[in-house]
């Protein structure tokens, strides 16, 4: 009988999980989408118990395609960072909706921690600066805003966890977090691995509601019939996948850097999915950032030192597509955006700066608001969706210039993955205005197949980093074509955008 891995892919937007087998490839996937809550302007909630509900459809009905769950070795955790989850011990039961990284209600908690010493105040602990995108303030938000959470964490009645958390809790009972994930909350120390007493004690959270900061790459617990103490289950009991062990954990932005098998310094991807990442390979020493960009774990597997990137992280991408289809009705799917922009030869001369949640790296402004600029009469709705997908591209040069400025390290070309990478008018135009080549690998769902990765090695289903790299592929390559002078012009055009979105509310 084959054996495989599996992989829980908890994202912004869905819910999958995909079975692998040994050179790589994808051998079953179900996904199945969650809602978007949006209470307020700059608000943005998720169900966890929709999320958990989700994520035991998608196991039984990708499990029921192969031979069944003796087949699968291991299963693996990856998920979207920073959304975070407060949930009651004896019950399982949230006690607030998920808040998610995009959320921006956490604004005012962050000016305030900034205030006289700036928004690195914390940086050199943690490699991040104070922004609303990261775990810590969100749970200080619910600790001070849900009635009675204070005084229940400090009792120990509540637990704490990124998604990753949340799962692995519900699937096994085991309250833990992985490097990475734990590296985006703003509570870890970079170099002790461990939780920072002092800044837990700023922001007024109990260690006790902390989960056990883990590699990414170990067994943490097995599947158990009753999962985390109350936790909720679905009406069908999980019987059938008792036993399994949950051996992998990583951030989603890790976990593509590590199926993409990025495992040395200087080797850098760039993921394109609600957002957009690009991590780039450190090695053993924590690199700090004078450009805007996060000093981050990359992964720890097993008692290897830890591994550290460089991170730029976009806010809005994928997002902006599914806001011209959801919002204004332009598109009736997705993947209708590359055939609207293509019915124009370029975006009319207008800029889209995508400030949704305020402008993630290399600026940290939270305060900023999205704009169309340089509209005139001539402009129509291929020219909007040309610069929805150009707005992408030229996020991306910004984050790639302050990396090569921050490493010293000149890309040669770029890994790239995720939804967005099957466009290909997006992908030459990366190409053309980064000016280096831009590559898809064979297997885009590097997501999920790093985290299985991980947990095929903590078991040995995998033995080292020479078969994973053997497993990888490429599919297509994008050269530049566009010469220095457009490209210079173009993206000048995207900087003086950019700065017209700034301080838009006083």
């Amino acid at each position: 009988m084959p054996e495989y891995v599996a992989a829980i892919d908890q994202g912004t937007t869905s819910t999958r999980f995909i079975i692998f087998d040994h050179n790589g490839n994808v051998v079953a996937v179900a996904q199945k989408e969650h809602k978007q809550i949006y209470p307020k302007p700059g608000w943005v909630e998720h169900d966890p118990l929709e999320i958990w509900q989700n994520t035991q459809e998608v196991m039984r009905q990708a499990v029921k395609t192969v031979n069944g769950p003796s087949s699968i070795v291991c299963i693996g955790i990856t998920n979207q960072r920073e959304t975070t989850v407060v949930w009651e011990k004896s019950t399982g039961q949230p006690v607030y909706n998920a808040i998610v990284w995009q959320d921006t209600r956490t604004d005012a908690i962050c000016n305030e921690l900034a205030k006289g010493s700036g928004q690195d105040r914390l940086r050199a602990k943690t490699g991040l600066p104070l922004a609303t995108y990261f775990s810590g303030p969100k749970i200080k938000w619910i600790l001070d805003n849900v009635p009675g959470a204070q005084a229940k964490a400090e009792n120990g009645e509540l637990l704490f966890g990124n998604m990753d958390t949340w799962v692995i809790w519900n699937l096994t009972g085991v309250h833990v977090t992985d490097v990475t994930n734990a590296s985006r909350t703003l509570l870890m120390d970079l170099h002790t691995l461990d939780w920072d007493e002092e800044i837990l004690q700023l922001l007024g959270i109990p260690r006790a509601m902390l989960p056990k900061i883990c590699s990414s790459s170990e067994i943490y617990g097995h599947v158990a019939l009753s999962g985390g103490q109350g936790a909720a289950k679905s009406e069908v009991e999980e019987r059938w996948l008792e036993g399994i062990p949950v051996a992998g954990d990583l951030g989603d932005q890790q976990a593509a850097l590590f199926g993409q098998t990025c495992f040395n310094p200087g080797e850098a991807k760039n993921t394109y999915g609600t957002g957009c990442f690009m991590l780039l390979n450190m090695g053993e020493l924590p690199v700090p950032s004078d450009s805007g960009l996060l000093t981050t774990l990359a992964f720890k597997i097993g008692d290897q030192k830890a591994i550290y990137a460089l991170e730029g992280s976009i806010a809005i991408t994928g997002a902006l597509v599914q806001w011209l289809r959801d919002n204004l009705g332009l598109i009736a799917k997705s993947s209708e955006v590359e055939e609207l922009a293509r019915t124009v030869e370029d975006s009319g001369g207008i800029y889209f700066v995508p400030a949704f949640s305020g402008l993630f790296a290399p600026y940290w402004k939270s305060d900023a608001r999205g704009a169309i600029l340089g509209l005139t009469r001539y402009v129509n709705k291929g020219h909007l969706a040309r610069a929805v997908l150009e707005a992408t591209a030229y996020q991306t040069r910004e984050v790639l210039d302050a990396m090569e400025k921050d490493s010293g390290v000149q890309l040669k070309a770029l890994k790239v993955d995720g939804g967005m990478v099957f466009n290909e008018l997006l992908m030459q135009f990366q190409a053309d205005i980064l000016d280096v080549p831009v590559i898809r690998p064979k297997v885009a769902e590097t997501t999920a197949l790093g985290a299985a990765y991980a947990a095929g090695l903590a078991v040995g289903f995998w033995r080292n980093y020479d078969e994973l790299r053997v497993n990888w592929g490429k599919d297509k390559e994008w050269q530049p074509q566009m010469d220095a002078a457009r490209r210079e012009k173009l993206f000048s055009g995207w900087k003086k955008a950019v700065t017209r979105t700034f301080d838009w509310i006083e």
